[in-house]
């Protein structure tokens, strides 16, 4: 057990924009979601829009999560050229996915033409369109390319939100299950999977780099600028911020990189979704506009975000005591379910919270309404 003075290590610059990273992301995949189902809601077209996990499914979620941890910790070097053929793809279309309503929004601020160009998988078209979808490969490609740690950062950010926005939940109770779920989960194979398979299977495959194809191509083939061309990459499953971002001083290798999963933002980012959505729907309820300030203050999002915050700083504030790796969802579905239950169980609307479902795209009386 390290010291309590080397807690002052978490008011560093890279813990400090770790924390404020990973916040502004959770929040924003929850409200990028929330604004996502309102664009399908006005365009009938949710059923293409997102998929809905039921209980079975979302249980499925962390036995898939062990056999996909296993299969890349014994064959990530055979796979890892395939995983970051898919990752590119991915990553691209998630990129597309986060920058379209701003350009839409920047193209009808300045009055921008948009004509149709062609057709693609029976779906129109635009010019800006693109150019977005260039933009997007180009930064991919830029990323292959240098495998620098912004870039990385900037693709497993724009996966978080596009997953938060494309795969839901159907209430708080479905996802407090999955979360216990995946609670345990971290903890088994953070803390115990040495004993099992001889090594720890969660760090193991977090700190492993992939293979760059785009190397082994240039070499195949003699292509010039070959030195400039990473031969390893680090996949955007995790945001990484060196320790010695800005200068600030770490203790041990300063080259050593701090790093958060995407689960650990993504997951989180679901149940906050799920609340931003119920407090939406309870805002738009109010029928006495006197009513609205002070329902603003008891919004459950404010909370559930704090909670986040707090889990991510106690888990921080472990790895650094322990001097060992952490399970964060260990300290984050604690702080972030907990206070959401409590909260709305003295409020009397824990069973409107647990059980509440999605809201229906075909509300007639609600679109109506607005």
């Amino acid at each position: 057990m390290e010291p309590l003075w080397k807690l002052l290590y978490l008011l560093e610059p890279a813990p400090v924009t770790l924390v404020l990273t990973a916040v502004a992301v959770t929040f924003g995949s929850a409200l990028r979601a929330l604004n996502y189902g309102k664009e399908m809601e006005r365009n009938r077209d949710l059923s293409e829009a997102s998929i809905t996990l039921d209980r079975s499914q979302a249980l499925m979620i962390p036995i898939m999560s062990s056999c996909s941890l296993l299969l890349m910790f014994y064959l990530f070097s055979s796979v890892s050229q395939v995983l970051t053929a898919f990752t590119a793809v991915a990553s691209a279309s998630s990129l597309f996915f986060c920058f379209y309503p701003y350009v839409m929004n920047l193209k009808s601020q300045l009055g921008l033409p948009d004509p149709y160009m062609s057709r693609c998988c029976s779906k129109s078209f635009s010019r800006i369109q693109g150019l977005l979808l260039l933009l997007c490969i180009g930064i991919v490609s830029a990323w292959l390319v240098s495998g620098h740690w912004i870039l990385n950062n900037l693709l497993g950010i724009s996966i978080c939100i596009a997953f938060v926005s494309h795969v839901r939940l159907q209430n708080i109770k479905i996802c407090a299950m999955l979360l216990v779920c995946l609670f345990v989960y971290d903890i088994f194979w953070v803390f115990f999977s040495e004993r099992f398979f001889g090594a720890n299977v969660m760090v193991s495959v977090a700190t492993q780099q992939a293979s760059n194809p785009v190397h082994t191509v240039a070499n195949s083939l003699s292509l010039p600028g070959l030195q400039l061309i990473t031969r390893k990459l680090e996949l955007p499953v995790k945001i990484v911020f060196p320790r010695n971002l800005f200068g600030g001083v770490a203790p041990g290798n300063s080259a050593d990189f701090m790093m958060l999963g995407l689960g650990d933002m993504a997951i989180p980012a679901m149940l906050l979704s799920l609340v931003l959505c119920f407090d939406h729907r309870k805002s738009r309820d109010l029928v006495n506009p006197l009513d609205i300030p002070s329902a603003r203050g008891r919004k459950y999002i404010w909370y559930a975000l704090s909670g986040y915050a707090i889990g991510l700083v106690t888990a921080l504030a472990a790895g650094v005591l322990t001097h060992s790796p952490q399970p964060a969802l260990l300290y984050l579905v604690p702080a972030t379910l907990g206070p959401i239950i409590t909260l709305s169980w003295t409020r009397n609307e824990l069973t409107e919270l647990w059980e509440g479902t999605m809201p229906e795209v075909n509300d007639k009386a609600h679109l109506t309404e607005v």
